[in-house]
């Protein structure tokens, strides 16, 4: 059986804050194989989203994406989101959120599962750089945010956490 819950965290442990979703993620799978629930989510990680990934939503009941953002608000932003108005183009090699699910739609896999986005605050980029002392605090609200979550992995308890903001 399929987990119901999907993880899709993309960044590049290569380039400074981007690494967060990446971090996150490694951090989540601890979290959720202590607590025994690895069998509820699946964790995916890829250094950006790309239109295979539109597979990985097939029959779920949630998706989480999990990504660094430059001029996101601090610590971090949680928003639902819906198919992009266009889905992008097959030579597409990065995809936003968005566009993903207007994939997963246009192939003709129906409505795509309630879909969520967990950005969080970075402002360090470049190749080789480590983890900015900003992200090392916005990485712990993130990741109380991510807990949050994942306790209660439902869209209509993920809907009004959205809409009530970071903390």
């Amino acid at each position: 059986m399929q987990p119901g819950v999907v993880v899709l965290a993309a960044g590049n442990r290569s380039r400074g804050d981007d690494a967060i979703g990446p971090l996150l993620l490694e951090r989540l799978a601890s979290w959720l194989a202590a607590a025994g629930r690895s069998a509820e989510f699946e964790l995916i990680d890829d250094y950006q989203l790309q239109i295979e990934h539109a597979l990985d939503l097939q029959d779920r009941r949630l998706a989480l994406f999990i990504d660094a953002g430059w001029r996101t608000p601090a610590p971090l932003a949680f928003y639902a989101i819906a198919p992009a108005a266009a889905a992008a183009g097959s030579s597409t090699h990065a995809l936003s959120p968005q566009a993903l699910l207007a994939v997963y739609r246009q192939i003709g896999l129906a409505d795509p599962p309630p879909a969520f986005v967990l950005c969080v605050s970075g402002e360090r980029f470049e190749l080789g750089a480590d983890l900015s002392p900003a992200m090392q605090a916005h990485a712990e609200a993130a990741w109380r945010q991510l807990q949050r979550l994942c306790a209660q992995p439902d869209a209509a308890r993920w809907r009004a956490m959205a809409g009530a903001g970071a903390d």
